[in-house]
């Protein structure tokens, strides 16, 4: 399990290099990680090289020589993805995940199908 600390010292751009990573289910090289985000960023080479080293320096991706560096993540979506979800519930509904599940209700943010999931969801729990 991530630190909590650990987390949040990843930006958002950053967040994009590890969807990248994670999403290739294998180490990349820095070219592999830029043609990814070419499409959506446009970043330089070096922009790209500036964010793998502090996600490295952060000890969320390690490096490994293979001719040139390849990276890998050290945590996962779902690691990531849960302390998101955690954060966000203590930040914005102190710490209340009903609150959260009604202000998607009352905003509309859930299909009729989204809530008919969480009810089954909710009759497995039980």
């Amino acid at each position: 399990m991530m630190s909590q600390s650990l987390a949040e010292k990843i930006s958002d751009s950053e967040l994009e290099v590890m969807r990248v990573l994670w999403q290739a289910g294998e180490p990349l090289g820095v070219n592999r990680i830029r043609e990814a985000l070419q499409h959506s960023r446009g970043w330089e080479a070096t922009t790209v090289k500036t964010l793998v080293a502090r996600l490295t320096a952060k000890g969320v991706i390690r490096q490994e020589k293979r001719g040139v560096f390849h990276y890998s993540p050290l945590i996962t979506e779902n690691e990531y993805n849960s302390w998101a979800t955690d954060n966000l519930i203590r930040k914005l509904y102190r710490g209340r995940a009903r609150d959260l599940v009604a202000a998607l209700v009352q905003s509309d943010g859930l299909t009729r199908e989204d809530i008919e999931e969480l009810r089954q969801l909710f009759r497995v729990e039980e």
